[in-house]
């Protein structure tokens, strides 16, 4: 999220990995709106085989998983969000709105002070 020149990226570890984070939270919500990886991956540009191992590696890194992979035909197929998801993307969201609050502070005054509009030309 950007808040004029400061960016914030809220990112949830868990060990090593990126149990969540911004990208993760639209993938989770796209899956909402489409019901499936696949459309939910269309929808945003990436390939199917990246958006399932954003999947996976979120579900191994919850307690419980985040989406649900829907097997057979008809209508019971594609995936579905859990409650846990559902859940999980909405404290994120508010995660997100309480840390663009924080260019209110003077902290964030301070910094921006010192804080460039563009790189110096890198020295040869």
């Amino acid at each position: 999220m950007k808040i004029g020149p400061l960016w914030l990226k809220l990112q949830i570890a868990c060990g090593d990995a990126v149990a969540f984070g911004p990208g993760k939270a639209d993938l989770v919500e796209a899956i909402a709106a489409h019901g499936s990886i696949s459309a939910a991956a269309r929808s945003m540009g990436m390939s199917y085989r990246r958006a399932w191992l954003l999947v996976d590696e979120m579900n191994r890194c919850f307690d419980t998983p985040l989406v649900e992979t829907l097997r057979g035909g008809g209508l019971e197929r594609g995936a579905r969000v859990t409650e846990t998801g559902l859940a999980l993307v909405e404290a994120y969201r508010e995660m997100e709105r309480e840390a663009a609050t924080l260019a209110e502070r003077p902290a964030y005054a301070r910094l921006r002070s010192h804080l460039r509009t563009t790189p110096r030309d890198a020295e040869a």
